[in-house]
């Protein structure tokens, strides 16, 4: 499958996890690309840390305004009623709680929810950016990530090695291949993509899977 396919198929499932009128962080990358793929009547209030409340998808080159972008710098639309204020509200919004769900890319997650998601040593980094105020200030955290890196090595590992983001805080992992739960006894294979199998995902992934007994639902269809 295309990466451009996969990243879509991503995000079209982490739809599902988002409740209407929700106040939601896309983190940069991949997870912007939720807002793209919402579901009629379904209607989230996006969040970026940069100071927007209510952005709406992502513009044509046509409409795209230079001055009007998320924390990514990637062009974004504002919905009616949006609103645009100061980076110190937008972290008082994040840190006071009032964000119900922020989904963000990962380099590695591990068995006990852990997630590096902003430094490889070696190699030049801007910043941790708002991630370690986000995985602890939302409700819910949603990693949305491909499952395994190019080289074919498990990004969803027993234990990170990359530098922590946050311990702990992860709640759901949605891959290209599978939805997996963060539960304090391990890994719980919710949901596998329709063109694999149980054996291939548990293959991919770097730490044993609880897989139901009953079987397990498919998604991307």
């Amino acid at each position: 499958m295309a990466e451009q396919d996969r990243r879509g198929r991503i995000a079209r499932r982490v739809t599902l996890e988002l409740a209407d009128g929700s106040v939601v962080n896309l983190g940069i990358g991949m997870p912007t690309l939720v807002a793209n793929y919402l579901p009629p009547g379904v209607a989230i209030i996006l969040q970026s840390e940069n100071g927007f409340l209510g952005l709406g998808p992502e513009p044509s080159p046509e409409e795209a305004d230079k001055d009007l972008v998320n924390a990514g710098g990637k062009p974004v639309t504002i919905l009616p009623g949006g609103a645009f204020f100061d980076s110190a509200m937008s972290f008082a919004i994040i840190r006071g709680g009032h964000v119900d769900a922020t989904v963000l890319g990962a380099l590695e997650v591990d068995e006990k929810g852990n997630l590096a998601n902003w430094m490889v040593p070696g190699r030049r980094v801007p910043g941790m950016g708002g991630a370690m105020d986000l995985v602890v200030g939302a409700k819910r955290v949603i990693v949305a990530m491909e499952h395994v890196n190019r080289d074919g090595s498990p990004k969803i590992v027993r234990e990170c090695t990359l530098p922590l983001t946050a311990k702990g805080e992860v709640d759901l992992i949605v891959t290209d291949l599978a939805v997996i739960e963060v539960r304090q006894d391990g890994l719980q294979l919710l949901e596998i993509a329709a063109d694999t199998t149980v054996e291939a995902v548990l293959a991919a992934t770097g730490v044993p899977l609880s897989v139901p007994a009953g079987g397990v639902p498919v998604f991307g269809a």
